[in-house]
């Protein structure tokens, strides 16, 4: 039989086997963010996988309380006044336990200035037969896009702070899927920022309505480069490089310096005018003869209203110089764009005009110049949208306005051979695609980091 030596280290196999399993399971903690913006989507969750590698190598070395049962995960949100402890000891812990974790989390990070929404996560083990206060196992809250901070109480009771940190790589992204809910949920979905989106609304506002041409399956691409974490989340996007939804493409292209959009013909899809100066907005009232809803007979409507929310953005419907920017009757504040050819546009009853904009200023399509107001003779917060060709309103609608250029020459043939590369790329992922789901699927979403050398060739 083999002798007891008391200067060996007893080997306890069993707590640190519980330890390993209890603290991994009760850890499953999303690293969740700071606070977002009520304005902006909601970013996309970690994949799971990335996930558990992540939380694994962390709480590693957590072990489970003796006496206590198996850990809970429990996500906080930090209320407005409420300082970090008092959130902590929400969770379910005592004061003492609240004070003990934000102190430790105090030499990474401040834990006095916190904005109000940031959520965490914390693993509270209650005791065997409910009796005496819970136990925090552990917590964790994210700190950045590819950094978060965890604690983990390990076998004798210490606390261990981790900080995290993902990788961060550059890669190109074809993104394919089909509208399910609102454009900006179905491209966040597909990893797309919300600046990309709202790029793709713009470049696309001169041929699609998005509030009455844009239906739930309706299918888009994007491609985009993006900076982006081991797990999946976009930390920074860059330029749009193509977008096509029902049918229609636009390809990147750069000449004499600036960045345009072409189809897939060379022609700019810029065209002279928006065909709706005001993101998200539905027309609520046409051209002509209509009874007035404040004087009560009637009279012409020489524009178009378009109904949206106080205080949204007015953009130039395009490449001008504004000629008024003052109080106009029954316009309320009221705004002109001369553009070029005898064309100019007026925009009626704003909240406010863009910070510095004044006559005389020069401005680009599809720059913010105003708010949405409902200012002099209005029922309700609106724009009212007016084209003028030579003096003389016209309807905005029906007026055949001139058209964008159009590539010749080597500027066309440099446009063609950026054509083809971007279409190897959709073309490869939708081969991918085929592959991976070979029977056709309603609502497919696809995701996949293009050809890294085929990519190589694209960044500029």
């Amino acid at each position: 039989m083999q002798e007891f030596d008391p200067r060996r280290p007893t080997l306890r196999i069993a707590p640190r086997l519980l330890m390993g399993v209890a603290g991994f399971a009760a850890l499953a903690l999303g690293w969740r963010l700071t606070a977002a913006e009520a304005t902006a989507p909601t970013p996309a969750p970690l994949d799971p996988t990335a996930i558990a590698a992540l939380q694994h190598a962390a709480f590693t070395q957590a072990e489970a309380q003796p006496g206590f049962a198996r850990p809970e995960s429990i996500p906080v949100k930090i209320l407005p006044g409420e300082t970090f402890e008092a959130a902590v000891k929400r969770a379910g812990v005592t004061a003492d336990e609240a004070h003990q974790v934000v102190q430790t989390l105090a030499e990474t990070m401040d834990t006095v200035h916190i904005k109000a929404g940031m959520m965490f996560d914390a693993a509270i083990a209650h005791p065997r037969g409910e009796r005496g206060p819970a136990r925090l196992i552990g917590l964790s809250l994210r700190t950045g896009p590819a950094t978060a901070v965890t604690v983990s109480r390990t076998f004798d009771g210490a606390l261990r702070l981790r900080e995290l940190e993902e990788k961060v790589r550059e890669e190109q992204t074809v993104a394919q899927g089909e509208i399910n809910g609102s454009l900006y949920e179905s491209a966040t979905a597909l990893g797309a920022t919300p600046e990309i989106t709202a790029q793709m609304v713009k470049l696309f506002s001169h041929k699609v309505d998005f509030d009455r041409d844009i239906k739930p399956g309706d299918k888009f691409e994007l491609v985009f480069n993006r900076q982006v974490t081991e797990s999946g989340r976009t930390v920074e996007a860059g330029d749009l490089q193509y977008a096509q939804i029902k049918g229609i493409r636009f390809y990147r292209f750069e000449r004499h310096g600036d960045v345009e959009y072409f189809d897939e013909f060379g022609k700019n899809i810029k065209g002279f005018l928006l065909r709706t100066p005001v993101d998200g907005a539905h027309m609520t009232s046409g051209f002509g003869m209509r009874r007035h809803p404040i004087l009560g007979y009637n009279r012409m409507h020489q524009g178009i209203d378009f109904g949206a929310g106080m205080g949204t953005p007015v953009l130039a419907a395009g490449d001008g110089v504004v000629v008024e920017a003052r109080r106009w009757g029954g316009y309320g504040n009221w705004l002109r764009i001369r553009h070029n050819d005898g064309w100019e546009t007026g925009y009626g009853h704003l909240s406010r005009y863009a910070s510095g904009l004044k006559a005389g200023q020069h401005v680009r399509q599809g720059q913010l110049v105003a708010y949405v107001g409902s200012t002099g003779a209005s029922t309700g917060p609106h724009l009212h949208y007016e084209t003028w060709f030579r003096g003389a309103r016209v309807n905005p609608i029906s007026a055949k306005v001139p058209q964008g250029t159009v590539l010749g020459g080597s500027e066309l043939a440099a446009f063609r051979s950026e054509k083809a590369r971007i279409d190897k790329l959709v073309g490869a992922q939708d081969q991918a695609q085929a592959r991976i789901n070979p029977e056709p699927a309603p609502r497919r979403l696809a995701l996949a980091q293009a050809d890294p050398v085929v990519n190589a060739g694209l960044r500029r």
